[in-house]
């Protein structure tokens, strides 16, 4: 319940002067007042995190919304509830903080009103902007926000590059802050005190998103993803900034542990519905990648009637019932990834594909196909037909659709994370609510939260996935142990696992994946998602034991715990299912090879269970003999701990079964 109270979470300490400390007394942030200007500060416990730092805006004409200010109210609250998910990786949230409102109000003669809100939570704090209705009915123009994190001591940061044309799909650098440029969020810092820190921010809606950059010393300034005319933010009357975002951890595993983003949006506004369901599912896709298959109509195209009942046949056989099909439908050219104002169909078939007889057959094997509209980025083409093409979906009986936004800009225009983008990915996820669609993302924004909101959001893309093993240099062993602790705290992401062939025998000369089977098998666990694709061809789950894991893991969780990590380096994570008693374990580690000890004691006491264990063979790792799996079995019970022994770039994944 919210209990709005005067109390020493938000006292006055001298005039202009004000605090605000977690539930716990963990973290505290100051607001003052100086020379007219507001700032702020943060602190852990007695270790100072950003001392003092810039706040407002600068409008159009050089108006400066971040000076000659007087406060005008003060007002500080508390709150404390538990929420459920209707899906994530964990069911049950708490969301406890302290609040501390200040208003601001210029002393000149328009006297705009500003307002920032303040949240103290015991893993970190928030703040964010109201602009509220003004008796100058006037638009403005945001030009700059001037917020800054003057960082207090230097730290390590794991960052990508912002303004660059593969959007978020680069590889995480690890260099000193006080040497960045500039950089997407969640950026992620291991300061010299040892703490960890992710900026990022919350429940982005109708603005522009952040980056950062850094502008002298351990100073980081908000740079807010500009329109193709240099304008920041466009406002009517008023605007609500998303939340400046700082999760504190005294170890990495805190910030996954941590739920604060989520915290910071809006309730569920969809209730529970019937047509959003975590899954597993096969599609035709990676035959594209390795080159096995086209995307476009050929002798080889992938989408194909015969190829698409082939694929329903495998996924029936194997007892799952949904299967992504790419590159359905008219428009796709062997240029379709080039940035062009692509024209593409999304209710005409390829000639060699027949939707309605593919959906038909799906429904009497128990298949539920997953609809793919790739916009090209031309959005002026999509938003022309995505009521027609949603429509369609809704008529077939499909609840899910894929949307990917190949090219370097919207349009080739627009950046996908300034306002105009935040804009048309919100509007498409509500509209796809309308046609009970639920909603997978492909180069798009990144997340801020809004799942929480919108549970019809289940994942998305945002960073640089698997497929770039298929036909690039691959991505390195240390970024997938990166991940967790950088691109997923942002919340779910379609990584697209399980390729047990990771040599690709029948792709690209010379292409592979760095890393082993038991390393992918793991995936399904360290990484978050309530979809996870079997992404490798079907011929190469034949006959595989190993598949067993996949078959039973699950995507839908009751409780999530980090046991060990380190960002870069390795990770253990441990989650609960949802539907049965069984727990999961993933761990994983760069080329380096590790023996880890990790207790049980996140299982049940006095219970016994069964721990069916696949690990890297002996003497594997991404180099030799990558595919070589031992699997075994033991009885374990919550006073016990498990060695480990992951080969290098190698992974355990564990079911305990509750016997």
């Amino acid at each position: 319940m919210l209990l709005a109270i005067i109390c020493g979470c938000g006292k006055n300490i001298e005039k202009n002067d004000y605090e605000v400390i977690s539930p716990n007394g963990v973290n505290k942030i100051e607001f003052k007042l100086i020379e007219n200007e507001p700032k702020y500060a943060v602190y852990h416990g007695e270790t100072e995190v950003l001392s003092l730092s810039e706040m407002g805006f600068l409008l159009k004409d050089n108006e400066d919304l971040s000076k000659d200010f007087e406060i005008i109210k003060v007002e500080n609250s508390n709150f404390d509830d538990t929420w459920e998910q209707v899906w994530g990786e964990k069911k049950k949230i708490r969301n406890h903080y302290n609040q501390l409102v200040v208003h601001l109000q210029k002393k000149d003669e328009i006297k705009r009103k500003l307002d920032i809100q303040f949240r103290a939570f015991d893993d970190g704090i928030a703040f964010r902007y109201v602009y509220p209705k003004q008796e100058s009915k006037d638009s403005i123009f945001i030009m700059d926000e001037k917020t800054t994190f003057n960082l207090k001591e230097d730290g390590q940061a794991w960052w990508i590059p912002a303004y660059r044309e593969n959007r978020y799909e680069y590889l995480y650098e690890k260099s000193p802050v006080s040497t960045l440029d500039t950089v997407h969020t969640p950026l992620t810092i291991e300061s010299k005190s040892g703490l960890k820190l992710s900026f990022h921010e919350a429940n982005l809606i109708d603005f522009a998103s952040m980056t950062l950059v850094n502008t002298k010393g351990t100073q980081l300034k908000t740079d807010l993803v500009p329109w193709s005319d240099g304008v920041k933010v466009r406002v009517k009357d008023t605007f609500t900034s998303s939340w400046r975002t700082l999760q504190i951890g005294e170890s990495a595993g805190d910030l996954i542990d941590s739920y604060l983003v989520l915290n910071l949006n809006e309730p569920n506004k969809l209730g529970n519905p019937s047509y959003v369901k975590p899954y597993k599912y096969f599609g035709i896709w990676w035959g594209m990648h390795i080159g096995k298959f086209t995307f476009w109509e050929s002798d080889v195209q992938g989408a194909t009637t015969k190829n698409a009942k082939e694929y329903i046949d495998f996924t029936a056989e194997k007892g799952f019932h949904h299967l992504l099909i790419e590159g359905w439908n008219k428009g796709w050219t062997p240029a379709w990834y080039e940035n062009h104002m692509h024209m593409f169909s999304f209710t005409k078939c390829a000639d060699n594909f027949d939707i309605d007889k593919v959906v038909e057959y799906g429904k009497q094997k128990e298949v539920e196909l997953i609809g793919y509209h790739e916009t090209g980025s031309n959005l002026i083409n999509y938003m022309k037909q995505i009521d027609e093409g949603f429509a369609m979906y809704k008529r077939l009986g499909i609840h899910t659709v894929k949307i990917g936004h190949v090219g370097s800009k919207l349009n080739m225009k627009e950046w996908h994370h300034g306002q105009f983008g935040v804009n048309y990915f919100r509007y498409v996820l509500e509209k796809a609510a309308e046609y009970d669609l639920a909603v997978f993302y492909h180069e798009s924004i990144k997340d801020t939260g809004e799942r929480r909101t919108y549970p019809n959001m289940l994942a998305r893309e945002a960073a640089r996935g698997q497929e770039y093993n298929a036909w690039s240099e691959g991505n390195p062993p240390n970024h997938v142990v990166t991940l967790p602790f950088t691109r997923m705290l942002s919340g779910p992401m379609e990584y697209t696992p399980g390729v047990l062939d990771v040599e690709l025998k029948q792709g690209f000369s010379g292409r592979r994946i760095q890393g082993t089977t038991a390393q992918q098998l793991a995936m399904y666990v360290v990484f978050y998602s309530p979809i996870q694709m079997m992404a490798d061809l079907p011929e190469n789950y034949v006959g595989r034991p190993e598949f067993q894991f996949l078959e039973d893991v699950s995507t839908d969780w009751e409780d999530t715990k980090v046991l060990n990590g380190e960002i870069g380096e390795y990770i253990t994570t441990v989650r609960k299912d949802e539907h049965s008693d069984d727990w999961y374990l993933g761990s994983m580690t760069n080329e380096e090879s590790r023996d880890l000890s990790v207790s049980l004691l996140f299982l049940e006491p006095n219970a016994i269970y069964e721990a069916e264990i696949y690990e890297d063979a002996e003497g594997t790792d991404q180099i030799h003999n990558p595919e070589a799996v031992s699997i075994s079995k033991r009885t374990v019970k919550a006073s016990d701990t498990l060695q480990l022994h992951l080969g290098g770039s190698g992974g355990t994944a564990i079911r305990f079964k509750k016997l």
